[in-house]
């Protein structure tokens, strides 16, 4: 059962629906996994940091993917002279384990009850 919290209820599972849809793609995870170093990248350095053996994606590829980590709020980017650098912001993540950690006590609590009506 999920819980009961009705202000901003739906709001919140919005939002986790969102970095949910991100995080579910292997490109998306990998830049994460470099912004994840704390340090601001720039599209370019994106495009550079990804893995051999790989099909290299564009920096037209990179952006979009950007973009879609943006609007879940994920990270963040901002103008330094030309070009744009993104930031990992960790608070959706949080967010998102907390709620999983919830889900799973609460799943935790079920078996027990279930194991006790079982065993009775």
């Amino acid at each position: 059962m999920l819980p009961r919290d009705h202000s901003g209820a739906g709001a919140r599972r919005q939002s986790h629906a969102a970095v949910f849809a991100a995080l579910g793609d292997e490109t998306r995870l990998a830049l994460v996994a470099k912004l994840s170093d704390g340090r601001p990248a720039s599209i370019s350095q994106l495009t550079e940091a990804q893995p051999a053996g790989g099909s290299k994606l564009t920096r037209q590829a990179i952006t979009k993917h950007l973009r879609v980590l943006e609007r879940a709020r994920i990270v963040h980017g901002v103008r330094a002279g030309r070009e744009s650098l993104f930031e990992l912001d960790p608070k959706p993540i949080e967010e998102l384990r907390e709620y999983l950690d919830l889900v799973s006590e609460q799943w935790d609590r079920a078996l027990e009850r279930l194991k006790s009506f079982v065993e009775e």
